[in-house]
């Protein structure tokens, strides 16, 4: 088993689910993972967003926004394979986000309907169990009505359909007046089977402090489980001198993977700021590493 960040392509892509959590963990929080908004034309207009984003030291890519029964990437042209296709591109693992969306939640502000294809359903797991998802994120976009109470059932169901990593958890309300995250919230997750638990990255969402994150962290470890902290409050678009900070100050905390999200041109964090956070939690060596190695090797 090679850890994440030091792993040919050849390596990545013949890992089982249980294999890459553990290369995650033997990576000791300097995995990064890009989120980006697949469908929409990337910041250079002929190649996807997952290019780009390895390019500049993304280890993992996540999809947003895309609709897994009616496919419809940008700069993908077998859309019913796209997932192959992605793979033949980036050499990395693939994951993408379905939403556990609460028909009966009362929401704080309008809600936004998203098609069957964006939601966690059996339906939408078969599908991308079929694909060759590598990883599942159960989370929700702003104002969808993504409960923790439904993530949870959801989570208990997943592994019936899907044999990848499941990820869960919130990086915002997603409309709901109710806690993103608490400890009771994260045993929930970990008991009904989640492999990775998402949680704000500190400094992104109001009053989520280092000493909640690294009590959760801490449990979650405890548990056998991954910790993975976001900035998925359009944060992942501001200067540089704030990804270097969020980057090391959630480091600290002890999470395993970094997220950063889509809010930026086309999709896609700023290219500068992905290169950055890479920079800032692993150093130039293994950025140059991650970058400059072959996906043919």
């Amino acid at each position: 088993m090679k850890r994440l960040i030091s792993a040919n392509a050849s390596d990545i892509l013949s890992m089982s689910a249980s294999e890459l959590k553990e290369s995650i963990k033997a990576s000791e929080g300097r995995v990064i993972l890009s989120e980006n908004v697949a469908y929409r034309e990337s910041f250079i207009g002929d190649i996807t967003n997952a290019e780009i984003a390895r390019a500049f030291g993304a280890d993992l890519i996540l999809l947003n926004g895309v609709d897994v029964l009616n496919p419809n990437l940008f700069a993908i042209k077998n859309q019913k394979e796209f997932v192959k296709e992605l793979k033949n591109l980036v050499a990395r693992p693939i994951g993408v986000n379905l939403e556990p969306v609460d028909d009966e939640v009362t929401m704080m502000d309008e809600k936004i309907e998203i098609p069957e294809g964006r939601k966690a359903s059996q339906k939408t797991l078969e599908e991308i169990e079929r694909l060759g998802m590598d990883f599942v994120c159960f989370t929700g976009n702003p104002g969808t009505g993504v409960t923790n109470a439904q993530i949870k059932k959801v989570i208990k169901n997943t592994k019936k359909y899907f044999s990848g990593l499941i990820i869960a958890g919130k990086m915002h309300s997603a409309g709901v007046d109710e806690p993103i995250i608490t400890k009771e919230i994260v045993d929930d997750f970990l008991k009904a089977g989640a492999d990775v638990i998402l949680v704000p990255a500190v400094g992104t969402v109001l009053g989520f402090t280092s000493k909640d994150l690294k009590e959760i962290v801490t449990y979650t470890h405890q548990h056998g489980g991954l910790v993975m902290s976001a900035i998925g409050t359009s944060q992942e678009s501001s200067d540089v001198e704030t990804i270097r900070r969020l980057a090391i100050d959630n480091k600290i905390c002890g999470v395993d993977i970094q997220h950063i999200g889509d809010a930026g041109y086309g999709g896609l964090a700023p290219y500068e700021n992905i290169f950055e956070l890479s920079k800032a939690i692993r150093g130039v060596r293994h950025t140059v590493s991650m970058v400059a190695r072959s996906i043919n090797r």
